[in-house]
């Protein structure tokens, strides 16, 4: 049967469901070029209104996975477990959680991106060891996870191309916060990314892609739905980002962080943040367990915890840097990674309880640092960010220190300090500390 683009649209802007066998056409069309943008724009807007049924997701979610190579491990590794997280201010999770989940002999293969506004990007952040490349081919990548376990690439343009057609329309048509094309935009990735079992860390807050709990959920619903009718194992955590994961904001900061966790020491004056790792701890247990390399998560974050105090977990981070033509000396001597020429802290003006830390304020600060992008391309300076050892619910006297301001110059500097001030609110009245996850998913 023949397919019209103005039939899909008109039966989506109805409030009809579309077909099987229109998803697949319309997302083979796209791919193909054969679909002018301003129907596929017509489409996404319709989309966007109506919403999709999850048979409708699902089906899309497929169609854009088929729609370029799907990769299989299965010749190279038994299992294949990767973590997809929301993007959040200061989440250098991935940096932690793949090489102790590999050091406990569950491969980790993951292809990751490069940071878009107030959330950084995890090749960012890696980039700034000197060297280190994330421009793996699909052989390199399959070898690499063969002989150490754990892979951190860029993604690959022939995986999911049909994501990043309709993504480049989203983004230029107001169509990006539409949950279903979220949903079908991480999976798609995730089901042709080759990987068995999945561990979604899906943020709430502030600085999150997702404002609320509710909107969290509901994101996290349709994407363990549509891995498990893909027939992957799934566990979604809905986590807190109404302020920053851990302390550092900005890249070195954020890898230097990354390696104290994994060492579990201070590093170049810089902390184990306690949150952080309780984080870390608990999305690698997961994705053990999901591997089937522990028969509970108890059992599993035991493994997890072993695998840290045996520095088993920072070999494996050394390990895959030296593959992939990082200065190891770096990760051996994280005093050696990028600093920047400006330095300069903010302290409290009064004494009381830290009320509120506005995350999302917190990651533009950082972005106009120049640690982030406001537009795709932008250089950025790895150097520059801020740490910040505070939390909510702290109680804090004056003159204690709130943040550090690594910049690359006095005059953002200055500007940074004050967006700082702002984002920070102390009050009189204590308040409760944030709980670090809200709720969880799937085969917990």
């Amino acid at each position: 049967m023949a397919h019209r683009m103005v039939d899909l649209i008109e039966a989506k802007r109805d409030g009809a469901a579309l077909t099987p066998a229109q998803i697949r056409w319309f997302v083979e069309g796209v791919v193909a070029g054969t679909i002018p943008d301003y129907q596929t724009a017509a489409l996404l807007m319709a989309i966007y209104f109506r919403g999709m049924s999850r048979q409708e997701t699902v089906e899309l979610t497929l169609a854009m996975a088929r729609s370029g190579d799907q990769l299989d491990w299965h010749d190279a590794v038994e299992v294949v477990v990767d973590k997809h997280s929301s993007g959040g201010v200061g989440d250098k999770t991935t940096l932690v959680v793949q090489p102790l989940v590999a050091a406990c002999g569950v491969p980790v293969g993951k292809m990751s991106g490069r940071g878009l506004g107030p959330s950084g990007g995890t090749i960012d952040k890696m980039e700034s060891i000197s060297g280190w490349s994330a421009e793996l081919n699909l052989e390199q990548f399959r070898h690499q996870l063969l002989d150490i376990g754990l892979v951190l690439a860029g993604q690959t343009s022939d995986l999911a191309p049909a994501d990043g057609l309709i993504y480049a329309l989203r983004d230029v048509t107001g169509t990006v916060p539409s949950t279903p094309l979220i949903a079908a935009s991480i999976m798609s990735k995730k089901l042709a990314g080759g990987a068995d079992a999945i561990v979604l860390d899906v943020k709430a807050g502030s600085g999150a892609f997702m404002p609320t709990v509710a909107a969290a959920r509901e994101l996290a619903e349709i994407m363990v739905g549509i891995g498990e009718d893909a027939g992957r194992r799934m566990v979604a955590l809905i986590s807190n980002m109404d302020e920053p994961l851990g302390f550092a904001v900005g890249n070195a900061l954020e890898v230097k962080e990354a390696l104290a966790t994994l060492r579990g020491e201070p590093v170049d004056g810089l902390v184990v943040p306690p949150d952080f790792w309780e984080h870390c701890l608990t999305v690698a247990a997961h994705m053990v367990r999901l591997a089937g390399r522990a028969a509970s998560l108890d059992e599993a974050r035991a493994l997890v915890m072993a695998a840290r105090d045996r520095g088993e977990g920072l070999a494996k981070f050394r390990a895959m840097v030296a593959a992939q033509g990082g200065d190891v000396g770096q990760v051996d001597e994280p005093e050696r990674l990028p600093r920047a020429p400006v330095v300069g802290e903010i302290r409290a003006e009064r004494a009381g309880a830290v009320l509120r830390i506005d995350a999302g304020a917190i990651g533009w600060a950082s972005v106009r640092l120049g640690a982030g992008r406001e537009k795709k391309g932008e250089e950025i300076n790895h150097a520059v960010g801020l740490v910040l050892p505070v939390k909510v619910g702290d109680r804090l006297d004056k003159g204690d220190l709130i943040a550090t301001v690594h910049a690359a110059d006095r005059d953002s500097l200055a500007q940074a300090q004050a967006e700082v001030r702002q984002a920070i609110v102390l009050g009189d009245s204590p308040v409760e500390p944030l709980p670090l996850f809200y709720d969880a998913l799937g085969e917990v």
